[in-house]
C-alpha cells in the first residue's frame, strides 16, 4: 500500500509504504529499495513491524517519478498492488512506479503600505472686485431656434447567453488505488470527474480494467465510487479517514 501526503510549505511529499503480514509472514525484515536509495539494502527504508503489517515513511522531492520494490529478508522481492504503474526490467520482472506530482507553494502576499495623505493645497486669495460697469441699454433678445426632434433610438438586439463550458476533469489519482494509467483508462471511457466515478458501478470499473490487459486485473475498484463521492462533495477529511482504513484502495 502507498499513501502520499504533500507538504503545504515545501515541495516534498511524505510517502508511506506498507506490506501486510499475510503477504510476507511475521518476524520478517522488510525494506523498500528503489531509485531514491540506489537499490541498496543498507540504505533501504526499513519498515517497522506492526500487528497486521510492516510500515515506514520517507520524504521525497515532488515533481519526479521513482521506481521501487519491497525486499524481504534480503532475498524475496514483492510488488505493491497500489503502485501508480509498473516498469518492465531486463530481468523479466516488473518494478513498481511511484509518481510524485509537482506542487506549487503559494507565497503570502506582501501588504503594501498605505499612501500618505497629501497636504491640502493653500487657498488662493479672492481677486479684488472690479468697479461696476456703466449701465447699457438692453438690446432685444433673439429668439432661440426651434430644436429638432431627436431621432428615434433603434432597439438593440438582445444578447445571447454564453454557452456553458463543459465541466473540467478532476484529478482521479486522488482516489486510492487509481494511478496515472488507470486514470487515463477511466477518462477514455467517459469518467472525467469525481461525480462520474461516484456514479459508476464496480462491475463496470472492473470491466474497464480487464479490457486493458492482465496487469490491471489485480486492482480492486470496489471502494472507488465511495471515495469519489466524498471527493465530489469536498469532504476531504472524511476521505482521508477512509483511506487510512484501506490497503491499496481495498478494505
Amino acid at each position: 500500500m502507498i499513501k502520499k501526503q504533500y507538504s503545504k510549505s515545501k515541495p516534498v511529499c511524505k510517502v508511506t509504504f506498507s506490506l501486510t503480514t499475510d503477504q510476507v509472514g511475521k518476524k520478517a525484515e522488510v525494506r523498500v529499495l528503489g531509485t531514491f536509495n540506489d537499490w541498496s539494502w543498507d540504505k533501504g527504508l526499513v519498515l517497522d513491524a506492526k500487528k497486521k503489517d510492516y510500515t515506514g515513511a520517507i520524504e521525497l522531492p515532488a515533481g519526479a517519478i521513482y521506481e521501487f520494490r519491497y525486499l524481504v529478508n534480503g532475498q524475496d522481492w514483492f510488488n505493491d498492488e497500489a503502485a501508480d504503474d509498473y516498469q518492465l526490467t531486463p530481468f523479466f520482472s516488473h518494478n513498481c512506479v511511484l509518481v510524485v506530482d509537482a506542487v506549487e507553494i503559494k507565497k503570502a502576499p506582501v501588504k503594501k503600505a498605505a499612501p500618505k495623505a497629501k497636504a491640502a493645497p493653500a487657498k488662493k486669495a479672492a481677486p479684488a472686485k472690479k468697479a461696476e460697469a456703466p449701465v447699457v441699454e438692453a438690446t432685444p433678445a433673439k429668439k432661440a431656434p426651434a430644436k429638432k426632434a431627436a431621432p428615434a433610438k433603434k432597439a438593440t438586439p438582445a444578447k445571447k447567453a454564453p454557452a456553458k463550458k463543459a465541466a473540467t476533469a478532476d484529478d482521479l489519482k486522488k482516489i486510492e488505488g487509481v494511478g496515472p494509467k488507470i486514470a487515463d483508462l477511466l477518462k477514455a471511457d467517459g469518467i472525467q470527474t469525481f461525480a462520474d466515478l461516484a456514479k459508476a458501478k464496480p462491475a463496470k470499473l472492473q470491466a474497464i480494467l480487464e479490457a486493458a490487459g492482465p496487469r490491471y486485473k489485480m486492482h480492486n475498484p470496489t471502494t472507488w465510487p465511495e471515495q469519489a463521492k466524498l471527493a465530489a462533495n469536498g469532504k476531504w477529511e472524511e476521505l482521508n479517514k477512509l483511506q487510512d482504513e484501506l490497503k491499496g484502495g481495498k478494505r
